[in-house]
């Protein structure tokens, strides 16, 4: 399936087909593939009694490790190999903001726990502290004011936390297809508040 001219009925299945196709790709060397990464985290979400819209969050935070699958047009727009800004530009023609701010944020989130939780670094996977340098560290104090000024930043917070949890070898989750009417209803509802009307 071809990223083309994508809509509010054909973005979920588009969705879906990545998942379906690449899904099984190794993770930045977790003991988890890339699907079973995101779907433990919507996993989690969903035990948590999140939102629909977080656990879209969830289950959508590293779409942007993919977002060569959205074609040439999105890469004009801007989109860099950031994976956290990557996913975001491609979510917020669909999604409400706070779903497109957890993905944009969610990196920053990691760097912002490690200053602000004592706990969280060791519970870290190796594989997350090698990215963490990558990304700049842990936050300075000024960073950490910074992140709080966003409007969805403890969303995002908890959105980084079951990206953490979303690590574990062999756990059994329900797969993309269950959740994907919850993510045509978060979609549903924001283009409906937009005016967009659905052709199905």
């Amino acid at each position: 399936m071809s990223g083309g001219t994508l809509s509010r009925d054909t973005i979920i299945p588009f969705i879906a087909d990545i998942f379906r196709r690449r899904g099984a790709e190794s993770y930045l060397g977790e003991a988890v593939t890339m699907s079973e990464h995101m779907l433990q985290g919507a996993f989690f979400a969903t035990r948590d009694g999140a939102s629909d819209e977080l656990v879209a969050a969830a289950l959508l935070h590293d779409i942007g490790h993919y977002t060569n699958e959205f074609g040439e047009d999105y890469i004009e727009q801007g989109i860099d190999n950031l994976h956290d800004e990557a996913g975001a530009r491609v979510l917020e023609g669909f999604f409400p903001q706070v779903v497109v701010a957890c993905v944009r944020l969610h990196v920053a989130a990691k760097r912002y726990l490690c200053t602000t939780d004592p706990t969280y670094f060791d519970k870290l996977s190796p594989a997350s502290v090698a990215t963490l340098k990558l990304q700049g560290g842990p936050m300075s104090r000024i960073e950490v004011a910074e992140f709080q000024k966003n409007t969805f930043h403890q969303e995002a917070v908890r959105v980084r936390l079951w990206d953490e949890a979303g690590k574990v070898p062999g756990m059994k989750t329900p797969p993309f297809d269950y959740y994907a009417p919850l993510l045509q209803r978060v979609v549903d509802r924001h283009m409906a508040g937009k005016g967009v009307r659905a052709s199905h």
